[in-house]
């Protein structure tokens, strides 16, 4: 049981990591770079449905901040539950 905890945190962590650099990527990278559309097409997915709930406010795109939220809270309910098993 601990060792599907800890591949829980992990990927979680994993997935706050690569939303943290995507978002870094947009502000410095090229569009059309093969790192950042890697990047887009590994993140992009899970951005689109917040996306089309909330749109951007003023400019600003709080998709990533909503995500990340979601991630880590998903990860939390998930390693309580099996916790307690």
């Amino acid at each position: 049981m601990v060792y599907l905890i800890n591949v829980i945190n992990f990927f979680v962590s994993l997935i706050t990591f690569l939303i943290i650099i995507k978002v870094f990527l947009s502000y410095f990278m090229d569009p059309y770079h093969p790192v950042r559309l890697w990047f887009d097409r590994v993140i992009n997915p899970m951005l689109r449905p917040i996306q089309k709930i909330i749109p951007p406010i003023g400019g600003l795109d709080i998709s990533p901040i909503i995500l990340i939220l979601v991630v880590q809270l998903l990860g939390r309910l998930l390693t309580s539950l099996l916790s307690t098993l």
